[in-house]
């Protein structure tokens, strides 16, 4: 059970930055950014097999193992972005938090074009 260590470790994380805040306020980001990164290594062999699980998807079909590639950059990019931003904003910074939100979502944007210019191309030969 993945998810009890999670929580377990989010509880403890959680003890000790309240304890901290009382005492040394400015360890307290040390530890909450170290708790995700305990995270984050936790569910890294999950990731993998969904990955592999995808490959596996894209040799048996005919899909393009570009787009493949794109979309895992986009889930990276995503997931990388929310952690930053919880962290600022846990810092007490919601207005770097902002900007790398705005920042990711064009990031995301951009490399998503290949993959809307292919999806308005299939549109276009359906349409008559």
């Amino acid at each position: 059970m993945e998810i009890v260590k999670i929580i377990g470790i989010a509880l403890i994380a959680l003890i000790i930055i309240i304890l901290l805040k009382q005492y040394r306020p400015e360890f307290a980001i040390y530890v909450s950014i170290l708790t995700g990164f305990l995270i984050l290594l936790l569910v890294m062999d999950k990731l993998e097999g969904i990955i592999t699980i995808l490959q596996q998807f894209t040799t048996n079909t005919s899909l393009n193992s570009e787009f493949l590639a794109l979309l895992i950059k986009i889930t990276g990019i995503a997931f990388l972005a929310e952690f930053a931003v919880s962290v600022c904003k846990d810092s007490g910074e919601s207005a770097i938090a902002s900007k790398i939100e705005i920042g990711s979502k064009i990031i995301i944007i951009a490399i998503s074009i290949p993959i809307l210019s292919s999806l308005l191309e299939v549109i276009l030969r359906i349409l008559p």
